[in-house]
C-alpha cells in the first residue's frame, strides 16, 4: 500500500472463515518474535512509515482524527 493512502472498509463477514485459501498467512510477530494474528474493527486505516523525532518516532495523522481513539500496530 502507498504510504499515506487511505483505506476504507466494512466490518469483514467472515471471509477468511468461509475461504480458507484466501487467509492471511504474514501475520505480525510479537515481542518475543512468535507470529500473532490480530483483528480489529474500525472506521478507517492509514499505513504509513514511522519518521525519526528526536529520540522518539513519529506519525502524522489527519487533523479529522483529532479527539479520536487510535490504535498502532507494527507490521514490520
Amino acid at each position: 500500500m502507498a504510504e499515506g493512502k487511505k483505506l476504507r472498509r466494512n466490518p469483514p463477514s467472515n471471509a477468511a472463515e468461509d475461504r480458507p485459501e484466501a487467509a492471511n498467512t504474514d501475520l505480525p510477530k510479537t515481542v518475543n518474535g512468535s507470529q500473532a494474528k490480530i483483528e480489529i474493527f474500525g472506521e478507517e486505516m492509514i499505513e504509513k512509515r514511522v519518521k525519526a523525532s528526536a529520540n522518539s518516532g513519529r506519525v502524522y495523522l489527519p487533523p479529522e482524527w483529532v479527539g479520536h481513539k487510535v490504535k498502532i500496530i507494527r507490521i514490520d
